[in-house]
């Protein structure tokens, strides 16, 4: 007993050192980077006010969502507090300006994270379909793939492909150098990853998921988590130079060790931060690998920040 007492306060005392060293940072260092003033006119239509013509897919800085279908899952006040990564819709999210989705599902087609269960993913391809038929110009990373511990679903792949159709972007490594522009009217990056089903095919509807990388570092410590993105990133090749999105994501995660296991205030601990990162990421000489930026709990200014750099980029000012 008094050993697990003992590890406890260890836990607290490691968090908060933790979220110390983050507040410390943000002070001496503050929180600016290349178009970190500019707030886009409207969120839901934030590519089509930096002009398709001059974006270029490799210049985005993509705001997106972690384990984003989460915002119903489970049992309000019950089971709910330990598996939602998100309070919006799919819709609401990408009204709000997200532009990659993060989706985990079971053999039954329901979205789920880990064990616990939600709606249909229909719900979430009727968002996104929603969303495209109110906008123009907004291209989306829509990320599939079947959860850990659970079985694909059957000919997933055909439901994707009919349900998306023409909207679907095909999988290109030539895609990455091209404007949106040059993409439109397709408008979806759908990336399918199944445990065990075959992976989509080269030239096909459907992007494989060697073309969405990351490295997940599973801790609770905020600092932790900051500065192993921080290496990672730092050892990937600029964005202008590879064929595959690379994902970090803004996040912590509960741990079964810590008395704090809901997700929100575990993941608070870093949430605020995202600005830190891109800063850090600009004094440290690597900016130009930061490609797809995910957090939970997604807000405006999060996205704002996406934007601006996206803007100083094609801007030629970052």
């Amino acid at each position: 007993m008094g050993s697990q007492v003992s590890k406890q306060i260890a836990r607290r005392k490691a968090v908060s050192t933790e979220k110390k060293a983050l507040c410390d940072l943000w002070e001496n260092c503050g929180v600016e980077f290349p178009g970190c003033d500019y707030r886009p006119q409207d969120r839901k239509k934030w590519m089509a006010g930096l002009n398709p013509e001059k974006v270029h897919l490799n210049k985005i800085l993509w705001p997106g969502t972690h384990d984003s279908a989460t915002n119903k899952i489970g049992i309000p006040c019950i089971t709910r507090p330990f598996a939602q990564c998100q309070s919006l819709s799919i819709y609401k999210q990408l009204v709000l300006g997200a532009r990659v989705i993060d989706i985990r599902i079971q053999e039954d087609r329901l979205v789920c994270h880990g064990i616990l269960l939600t709606y249909s993913v229909d719900v979430v391809i009727n968002d996104v379909k929603k969303f495209l038929a109110e906008t123009d110009s907004e291209i989306i990373i829509l990320e599939i793939r079947t959860e850990f511990g659970h079985e694909d679903p059957p000919e997933f792949d055909k439901y994707l492909e009919e349900q998306l159709g023409e909207s679907l972007i095909h999988q290109d490594d030539n895609a990455f150098n091209k404007t949106i522009a040059e993409l439109l009217p397709k408008r979806v990056i759908c990336v399918w990853k199944p445990r065990k089903s075959p992976q989509p095919k080269a030239g096909g509807p459907l992007w494989s998921a060697g073309y969405l990388k990351d490295n997940w570092v599973d801790t609770d410590l905020p600092s932790t988590k900051f500065d192993s993105n921080i290496k990672h990133l730092s050892q990937q090749p600029p964005v202008t130079s590879r064929k595959f999105f690379y994902r970090v994501e803004n996040t912590v995660t509960p741990k079964a060790d810590n008395p704090v296991v809901c997700v929100k205030p575990v993941t608070g601990r870093i949430h605020g931060y995202a600005r830190l990162f891109i800063n850090q990421c600009y004094s440290k000489g690597f900016a130009d690998r930061l490609q797809i930026f995910s957090t939970d709990f997604i807000d405006g200014d999060f996205v704002d920040a996406c934007v601006g750099l996206t803007h100083a980029r094609v801007e030629g000012k970052a």
